[in-house]
C-alpha cells in the first residue's frame, strides 16, 4: 500500500499565494511594531490600541505560518502507520499500526483507539463530502490490512 495523502481543508494554496501570505503577515507584524515604536506615550492612555497591536502581530504570524506551509491539516495513511494533523497549531501525530487497538467510524467522526488507552479524535466535518468517503474507504483498506478492528457506527439524533 502506497501512501495515500488527504487535506482536511481547502486545496493546497499555490507558491504565489503563498509568498503574498508571507509578505502580509511581515507587513502585518511590522504595522505592530511601528505603533508599538511610535505610539509608546498613548498606549498608557488608551488600551484599545494594545488589543489592535496584539490582534497584528497574531494574525500577521498566523499568516507568515500559514504561508510555509505549517498551518496545513491533512492525514496520510501508509501500510504501517497514519500520520494526523489535525491542528494547525501543533505537530503532527504518527500512529504505528502496532499501537492501534481500534478504529471506530462515523459519519463525521474517526476514532483512533490506542492500546495506552488513549483515544484520538478525527473530526471530518461537512465541507469536503467527497475527501470524507475517500479518507474512510482508505481507513477500511489500512485497517484490514493491518489486522485492526473497524466499527462502522451511525450517529443517531
Amino acid at each position: 500500500m502506497e501512501k495515500k495523502y488527504f487535506l482536511l481543508s481547502s486545496a493546497e494554496n499555490s507558491k504565489l499565494v503563498k509568498i503574498i501570505q508571507i509578505v502580509f503577515g511581515i507587513i502585518c507584524i511590522a504595522v505592530a511594531v511601528f505603533w508599538l515604536i511610535f505610539n509608546v506615550r498613548s498606549l498608557k492612555a488608551d488600551k484599545t490600541l494594545w488589543i489592535t497591536i496584539m490582534f497584528l502581530t497574531g494574525f500577521g504570524v498566523y499568516q507568515v505560518w500559514a504561508g510555509l506551509g505549517r498551518a496545513t491539516r491533512f492525514i496520510e495513511i501508509s501500510s504501517d502507520k497514519v500520520r494526523l494533523k489535525k491542528s494547525i497549531f501543533l505537530p503532527a501525530i504518527e500512529i504505528p499500526a502496532v499501537d492501534i487497538q481500534k478504529i471506530e467510524l462515523f459519519p463525521l467522526n474517526l476514532i483512533f483507539f490506542l492500546r495506552s488507552q488513549k483515544r484520538i479524535l478525527l473530526r471530518l466535518g461537512t465541507s469536503y463530502q467527497e475527501t470524507t468517503e475517500q479518507i474512510k474507504d482508505e481507513i477500511l483498506t489500512f485497517a484490514d490490512s493491518s489486522s485492526i478492528s473497524i466499527e462502522i457506527k451511525e450517529e443517531k439524533l
